[in-house]
């Protein structure tokens, strides 16, 4: 085949050619090591001196022909595909953007600022303390000592004989009342610990909020008013309390407070087992023991205390049946509350 039959074979493939890929087979075939023009040159061994520069010059024009061709075609190409590539890439800015998923903090962490910030503006103060107890603050100080029927209610995790994971937030009190004179108002919440069995209702761990006040003239009318205006602020106005005798070792007088049932309104149904009210925290006067015990005189102060569940509180509000669904981590059931 002769140089211009090649150049022309040449110029008709890289014309079809529709892609950077294809040229650079082409110009492998025609100009690479062992292409079809290249090969040509080393034919010029075959011919008589005289012939050589002639073909040599013909060799190489078809070489430039070729490169020419190729450079042009790749030029073209590469606009064709940088077109391309720039429409399969292509923003409609006029489209409304994807939101992006936001966090938000954890129902219990929601309702536990809510009930802190009520108790904060009725000039209570914050108070924590470790999760790892003395038995002594735990309990004896509490009225509660060794071998007391009461343990059972509150039975725990023990480190040591002298040591336990605490069962209630009551200890911070004690600590305060150690450190602190009177007149004292305060709620210490925190994480608490006992040995319940997991079911729908009990947690071997959850999330306690407690209360105290101690001062002189402190009465059980001081304790209702502070927790119906929690209970109204936290529930609504439009929601009923009930105070039950009960009874704590720590409190005495003791009172359990019920509230009007989230879930029917009153009317009766599963979760309040067709009560219309249900339990949500526990409360009473300072026993004059547990007063003695922190080296305050019950003949001049007097006191109240409280506690609630902070899980307790979160179904009652929104109606969660299950209290295990607060610790599962399953996040349809948390986006409900973002």
């Amino acid at each position: 085949m002769s140089n211009d039959e090649i150049v022309k074979k040449a110029q008709e493939e890289i014309g079809a050619a529709g892609s950077s890929g294809e040229l650079t087979d082409i110009r492998v075939k025609y100009l690479g090591k062992k292409g079809e023009i290249t090969m040509l040159m080393k034919q010029m061994g075959t011919l008589a001196p005289e012939e050589r520069p002639a073909f040599g010059q013909a060799v190489n024009a078809a070489r430039a022909s070729v490169e020419q061709a190729l450079f042009a075609a790749s030029e073209k190409i590469a606009q064709k595909e940088k077109a391309e590539k720039l429409a399969a890439e292509r923003v409609d800015i006029t489209l409304p953007g994807r939101a992006q998923g936001l966090g938000a903090l954890h129902p219990l962490t929601q309702v536990y600022y809510e009930i802190r910030d009520i108790f904060l503006g009725m000039g209570f103060d914050v108070k924590e303390g470790p999760e790892v107890e003395l038995d002594q603050y735990n309990f004896e100080m509490l009225n509660i000592p060794k071998d007391h029927p009461a343990r059972d209610m509150q039975d725990t995790f023990y480190v040591s004989d002298d040591v336990v994971l605490r069962t209630h937030t009551s200890p911070v009190q004690v600590r305060t009342m150690l450190e602190q004179k009177p007149p004292i108002r305060m709620v210490c919440p925190g994480r608490v610990f006992r040995t319940d069995d997991v079911d729908a209702t009990h947690s071997p761990v959850f999330m306690q909020m407690e209360g105290l006040v101690v001062g002189k003239n402190i009465r059980f009318s001081d304790l209702k008013g502070t927790i119906n205006t929690f209970i109204h602020n936290f529930y609504g106005e439009d929601v009923k309390t009930k105070f039950r005798p009960g009874f704590f070792p720590f409190t005495e007088p003791s009172a359990e407070v019920d509230v009007t049932c989230t879930v029917c309104g009153g009317k009766g149904c599963s979760a309040c087992k067709g009560a219309g009210m249900i339990e949500v925290l526990g409360c009473g006067v300072v026993n004059p023991v547990v007063l003695k015990n922190c080296g305050l005189n019950p003949e001049e102060y007097s006191g109240f205390a409280f506690g609630m569940g902070i899980d307790r509180l979160a179904n009652t509000k929104y109606g969660i049946t299950d209290i295990r669904l607060l610790y599962e981590n399953d996040a349809r059931f948390l986006r409900q509350f973002v």
